[in-house]
Parts: C-alpha cells; structure tokens; sequence
C-alpha cells in the first residue's frame, strides 16, 4: 500500500470507514456495489479537503476494480460534481510523502470515468480541460512509475471520449492536442500509440483544419513515418502503407518524405504479395499520385521500371476485379488502381520529359487497353438504380481519360456503350442544374492532379468532352451522339458553364477547367458544323447558342485572359453565322443590303 493509499485509509477510519472495505461484493438485491455506495456515502459527508481526498482516492479504486454502468457513473458525478476534480487537476500541493502528480492523476481518472458517458463528455467543464490534458501527454517524468502511467492512459480515455462527440473534434484542433499528440508520438515515450491512434482519428474526421491548425508538427510525424517505412523489414511496413495516406498534407510533400516513400513502396511492390498485402500498398501510392503526379517517382531507369510495375499492377487488378460478372469489387482498391493507370496515360503521352521509353509506352498502353475493355464491361452492366454511384462515377471518368488520347482502339464496344454515356451524363447533368447552385459547385471542387483541372462532383460531361471531341470527327460514332441527344445536351451545358464567365460571376475565382469545357464544346460544335451542318440547321438549341456566341462575344474579349476562348467563341460564331444564314425562317438571314 502506497503513502497515499495510507493516508487515505487513515481519514476514512476515522470517519468509520477501513481500507480493507475495497474488497467488491455485488449485493445481488439491489444491483449495487456495497463499497462504493460506502465511499460515495463518505464522500458526500466529507468535512474538509483531506476527507474528500481519501474518499475520492478509493472511489477512484472502487471504479477501476470492475465495470460499472452508465447509472453508477452518474452517481458517481453527482456526488463529485466538477469542482473538486477541476482543483485537483490545477493545485501544485500534495500530502506529505505523496508525489505531486498524484492529485492531478486522481482528478484525470474521476474524468476519465465522466467521459464515459458521451453526454458529460461534451460537457464545458470537460472541455475546457483539454490544454491541461494537452500538457499531461508531453510532461517528462519517470517512465517507469505506475502512477504517471495511469494518468497517461487516462488522459488519453478523456481526449479519445471528446473526439468521439460530435463537436469533439474540432474543440480538440482548437485547444492544441494535435500538436500534443505529434509531440507525444516523436518522443516516444508511454502512451506514444495511443497518440498516433488518436491522430489518425482526428485526421479522418477533420483534416483539413488539422493541417491549418499544426502543419509543422504534422510534416515532423510525417517525416518519422516515412522513415519507419523505408526502413521497415517486418509486417509494420504493412500497417505503415494503411497509415500513411493519412497523413499526406494538403499542400507539398517533403522531398526526403517523397524519396522514403518511393524506396519503401518499390520494395513491397516488387516482392510477391498476397492481396492484403499489396492492396494498402498501391493504395497508398495512388495517394501520391494524386498530391504529387509523377513528381514523386526519379528519373532514370529504376523510375521508369518502378512507373512501368505501378501501372501493371493497377491494370491486373483492375480486370481481376471487372472482368467476372458477379465478383465482388473492392472499390477503394479498383479506384485507387484508376488513379494509377491515370498516371500511366499521362506518363504514356507525355513528349518530353517522360519516366518512360517508347518500348515500355508502348507495352504499357497495351496493358491499358485490355484494362479499359474491363471498364467497357462493367459500364454495360450498370442500371438505372446504381448511376449514382461514386464507383461508377469513377469508371467513367478513368474511360474519359483513356478516350481523351485513344479512341482508334475498343472502336466497337465505344460505340456499343456510347448510349449508356450520354444517358448516364445527361442524368448528371440534370440532377446538377436542379440544384441550380453554381457558386456551391465551384466553391466545393475536388481536384486531381492527374487531370488538367479540377472536376466538378458529378460532371461527367467535362470528363467526357476530350473524348467526344474525337468521336465527332468519325461518322459511326458522331450518329449514334446525334442519335442519343448529345448535341443538345452539349449546348445546354455550354450555355450553363458560359453564365460563369459573365460579367455578372467573379472570373478571377473561376477554375481553368471551365474554360477548358467551354474551348472543347466548341471544338465539338465546330466538328458539327463541318460534318452535320443540316443538324446545326434544323436544332433550335443551336439558334439559342448562336444569341449567346453573339450577343456575349464583346464582354469576353475584355476579359484578361480569356483571348483564346474569344478566339474558338468567334471562330464558331463566324461559320455558324455563315451556315444559318442560308436556312430560311432563321433570324441570321441576309439583310436588306444583301
């Protein structure tokens, strides 16, 4: 029995009550523990600050010997309330032979306990603790006593219950324990995995204003991270791949983190991996292409091989995944595979500068192509009730990057799913302009590195229109379009995107990938104008698209910037112009001077 422990049964002896009364017996009756109610008897009856010491000491213990259920616990506080607690966890005065972290450990367990219940620990009064709590995860001490250590544990008990309510969260990033817990886990010291749990937890519920709030302490885990991970030669390495994303910052990867992370992932993705394995692997490296592009991967041959592996990998798990109807698809890891073979397009494209030789391109956009034609076969299984679906979402958009540089190859099953496209786009595009709120959409981009420009959730137009831009010029492939409605779609969507380039929208805030859209549509109306100028005739979509070319062009030519937009915006305007002005009835007929 410790000094404190002592003391504590000397004040209850004199109020009647021995230690020796810690020995638990459930009285079966009335479901409660006689030693408690005891202690809380006493505790309610104490008469000054040694008194409610001892009593709360071996309440403190009475608790910790078993479970208790949310009833007792609100006993428990209610005859403790937050005052006593509150001065335990401030005072710098301890009974003689008694260390001084020994009061604030009581008053860190009493908490520990309240936070239980998730409604206490929302509580003000558990909240406002939380930079004294902070300060308890850093405190050097030593390692090896048991009293400091349960502080610790319970410490964690209390920041881990805030985290877990709803504004928990964001009160913890404000008060500080980000940076607590970075520090915590880099010194590691007791406790340092519960630190790094809690991390990961605040980062999935509130990254972003993690990052605002302790970016250097962040990049430091990051660093440590990283290393461990190159480093690793067991089953960490594993768990490592799982963790990792997590912690990737919004803004630049270190340079060092970079080249630990490549070095880390080459080494498992060269070895032969069950798909455990290999999975939180090329998850992890679609992370870095996505933040980075191809900027994480060296040049020279080891580069080229490892982009070359990436994109193999990607590819067989891609057609593992689709080719069978009736598997079950690990979405998160087909995605992340999508992301990689983006990669791989961008790479394969590439003219100067590229990872990779011609000899691998051209293996590679093989490799590509049969995954694409996995793609192509899952599309044509997608009904109605899973449109909505962000994974089929995601397969269209991996189908528009391939079609945006290829569409000589796959010609037929293109054509064959080119219905299933434009019904599945106009169906985006229709749930988008209910919501008619552009400014939202704009404001809540998600943007991909390995696309030119954000992408607008749910604007699978955009990610269609390179493609489509190439199909115009064919003619099996521009009817079935025609057939379909896509040119009408298309001028509904270009009169959409043009109302945020007036001068009525703040132009400056406006993502290069309207401008992108808006260049591209043009190009396809041009391809229309060359190739189905009775379409362009007999369409009344194409009369309202003429007002707005006409009526719009001066504007857009003031707008800094915007010169070769007005450049595609006149040229079409000039040959429809041309084209209408011979169809009898259209408003663009010659005038009375010929």
């Amino acid at each position: 029995m410790s000094c404190c422990d002592l003391a504590a049964a000397g004040q209850l002896d004199k109020a009647g009550i021995m230690a020796s009364d810690c020995e638990p017996a459930l009285n079966q009756a009335e479901g409660r523990n006689p030693t408690l109610e005891r202690y809380l008897g006493a505790l309610r009856e104490a008469k000054n600050d040694s008194e409610q010491f001892a009593a709360l000491l071996l309440v403190t213990k009475a608790v910790k010997a078993g479970d208790i259920d949310a009833k007792t616990r609100r006993r428990i506080f209610d005859a403790v309330g937050f005052t006593f607690p509150n001065r335990l966890l401030t005072t710098k005065e301890a009974p003689d032979g008694c260390p001084d972290h020994v009061l604030r450990a009581l008053g860190v367990a009493l908490l520990a306990c309240f936070c239980s219940d998730p409604e206490l620990a929302a509580h003000p009064q558990v909240l406002n603790k939380i930079p004294i709590l902070n300060t308890f995860l850093t405190a050097r001490g030593d390692p090896d006593d048991a009293a400091r250590r349960s502080m610790i544990d319970d410490t964690y008990q209390c920041l881990t219950a805030v985290a877990g309510t709803t504004r928990g969260p964001r009160h913890l990033i404000a008060g500080g324990t980000v940076s607590a817990l970075c520090q915590a886990y880099l010194g590691h010291g007791y406790g340092f995995d519960q630190a790094l749990a809690l991390l990961v937890g605040l980062l999935a519920a509130a990254e972003t204003q993690c990052w605002k709030e302790a970016e250097p302490d962040l990049l430091a885990v990051l660093r440590g991270l990283s290393e461990d991970f190159q480093k690793a030669e067991d089953a960490s390495k594993f768990e490592l791949c799982q963790l990792l994303p997590l912690f990737l910052p919004p803004t630049t990867v270190p340079p060092e983190c970079l080249r630990d992370l490549q070095a880390g992932l080459a080494r498992i993705l060269g070895s032969k991996l069950s798909s455990w394995q290999r999975n939180p692997a090329l998850k992890l490296a679609a992370r870095l292409a996505h933040a980075c592009g191809s900027d994480w991967i060296p040049a020279g041959s080891s580069g080229s091989k490892f982009l070359a592996l990436l994109v193999n990998l990607a590819c067989v798990e891609v057609r593992l995944a689709l080719e069978e109807t009736g598997t079950e698809v690990k979405e998160d890891v087909v995605t992340a595979c999508y992301a990689l073979m983006e990669l791989g397009i961008q790479e394969c494209t590439r003219c100067e500068q590229s990872l990779l030789k011609e000899p691998q391109k051209v293996q590679l956009v093989s490799i590509m192509k049969e995954a694409i034609g996995a793609v192509i076969h899952y599309l044509q299984q997608v009904g109605p009730e899973k449109q909505k679906e962000p994974f089929v979402f995601a397969s269209v958009r991996i189908l528009g990057a391939w079609l945006a540089e290829e569409t000589s190859s796959l010609r037929k099953e293109v054509c064959q799913l080119l219905p299933f496209l434009v019904r599945y786009a106009k169906t985006l595009y229709e749930e988008a302009e209910e919501a008619n709120d552009l400014s939202q959409q704009v404001a809540t981009l998600a943007i991909s590195p390995t696309t030119p420009g954000p992408t607008w959730p749910g604007d699978a137009l955009r990610l269609l229109l390179p493609g489509w831009c190439h199909l115009t010029v064919e003619d099996g492939p521009r009817e079935i379009l025609i057939k379909e409605g896509a040119p009408s779609l298309l001028c509904k969507y270009f009169l959409q995107q043009w109302e945020l380039t007036s001068p009525g929208h703040d132009t400056s805030v406006l993502p290069d990938s309207v401008e992108i859209g808006l260049q591209t549509c043009c190009h396809i109306f041009l391809n229309l104008v060359v190739t189905a100028p009775g379409l362009i005739k007999r369409d009344a979509c194409f009369t309202s698209l003429m007002n707005t070319l006409m009526t719009s062009l001066p504007a857009l030519v003031q707008q800094q910037g915007r010169l070769l937009l007005a450049a595609n915006v006149a040229t079409l305007g000039l040959l429809m112009a041309r084209l209408l002005s011979t169809s009898p009835g259209k408003p663009w007929g010659p005038g009375p001077d010929g």
